[in-house]
């Protein structure tokens, strides 16, 4: 994995508490976000000017043959200013852990966990939002969700042993019939108005994005019924763990939990890394993003959630519900003596035990902690990194946030 650093990192700054590292956190008070960034950019566009004349020609490490050959791993090379992932510490969003987005995050009423919203507000601004704010971004979002009659069609048509993924990346890229940057090039428009139009299809996109995966969802498990509509007066989250037909309270919580921390994880990731690439041609947001979920598509990055689901799948299926540490121990080495990995253990960068996978195993322990599945991660939790351990090839042995799926 490409490695990132903040451009405020590389002035090596000692203190690492956010109000040093990204300055002042005080959120504009006005809730239109484009009119937020319409003071903000400018500003980044002179500090990034600033910087690179005086820190252009700096060097920031060395490459070597095993970088190339490794995927690029380990070379620093690009800047991010969104998060960061340190080996230690986890992921932190704009220099806040997760726990402090728990904290400072705006929740939805009579909720306990950050809304998505907040966090996507925090990513772009660097500034924590109120409570209007968030709210402002949620009617935004629900305004903009509606698909256009095509893709509905499209998704609808296509055969049921077509992987999820690939149908959210096929609607992903159809979108590219309404982007509004792709006219606006076409048109000459000035490249300092650029943004303003990537903004215009990145809100679309995200407004759209949970209609879309709920299409899939309900025509591959659900018999094709239908999703029903958006509830311009409830949350993102809310909204699509209703389209996806589930109105329990508690799993629109956790999927609000689960969809902030997922929300960014550095620039250098595969999908990260490669929206950005294909960006850098100017190809517009729908295409761009397209890519990127074609990268996290494969089996060393988004679909490791899937091959978590299926190794636990199968060891509830060859060990059943109630199993001795003693025999689960002997199947996890088994697993790994006839070649194969234990999947959602291990990670590039970080050597300690993710803090997303954490907060969702917090949040088990209080809403589900008798259920077969989530014992046996438990169980898991308990006897791998030892095995791991003993094994000696892991530099990592604690758990992803796979794991807690």
């Amino acid at each position: 994995m490409f490695r990132t650093v903040s451009s405020r990192l590389l002035r090596q700054h000692k203190c690492v508490h956010p109000a040093c590292f990204y300055g002042t956190q005080t959120s504009s008070s006005s809730t239109n976000l484009k009119e937020v960034l319409t003071v903000k950019i400018p500003e980044k566009q002179q500090e990034v000017i600033a910087f690179r004349k005086e820190h252009g020609k700096t060097k920031v490490g060395e490459v070597t043959v095993d970088m190339m050959y490794g995927g690029m791993r380990g070379i620093r090379g690009l800047v991010t200013e969104t998060s960061v992932l340190d080996p230690d510490e986890g992921i932190r969003f704009r220099g806040y852990s997760i726990p402090e987005c728990q904290k400072l995050l705006p929740t939805a009423k009579g909720g306990k966990e950050p809304l998505p919203e907040g966090l996507f507000w925090l990513l772009v601004t660097g500034d924590v939002p109120t409570q209007q704010q968030v709210e402002a971004i949620t009617r935004e979002w629900n305004e903009r969700s509606p698909l256009p009659n095509h893709v509905i069609t499209m998704l609808n048509n296509f055969p049921h042993n077509l992987h999820p993924m690939t149908q959210f990346s096929a609607a992903i890229t159809v979108l590219n019939s309404e982007s509004k940057f792709a006219k606006a090039y076409s048109e000459g428009v000035n490249k300092l108005k650029y943004w303003e139009y990537v903004y215009e299809d990145s809100m679309d996109l995200i407004a759209r994005l949970p209609t879309i995966a709920a299409i899939i969802y309900r025509n591959l498990y659900r018999a094709g019924t239908s999703v029903g509509v958006v509830d311009m007066d409830k949350d993102w989250s809310y909204n699509f763990t209703s389209m996806l037909g589930y109105d329990e309270p508690d799993f629109t919580e956790l999927m609000r939990l689960y969809l902030t921390i997922h929300s960014d994880h550095e620039g250098g990731n595969v999908s990260a890394h490669t929206t950005h690439l294909i960006g850098s041609a100017l190809s517009d947001p729908y295409i761009s993003f397209a890519g990127g979920m074609n990268g996290l598509a494969g089996p060393l990055h988004g679909l490791a959630n899937q091959e978590v689901l299926v190794w636990l799948t199968q060891v509830q299926r060859e060990l059943g519900d109630s199993v001795s540490d003693e025999k689960l121990r002997d199947f996890v080495w088994n697993t790994l003596q006839s070649g194969k990995v234990v999947p959602g253990y291990g990670h590039a960068v970080l050597r300690k035990t993710d803090p997303r996978y954490m907060c969702q195993r917090e949040f088990a322990l209080q809403k589900l902690p008798n259920d077969p599945m989530f014992r046996l991660v438990s169980q898991l939790y308990k006897i791998v990194p030892d095995v791991l351990l003993e094994q000696g090839k892991a530099k990592n042995p604690w758990p992803m946030f796979d794991r807690n799926c």
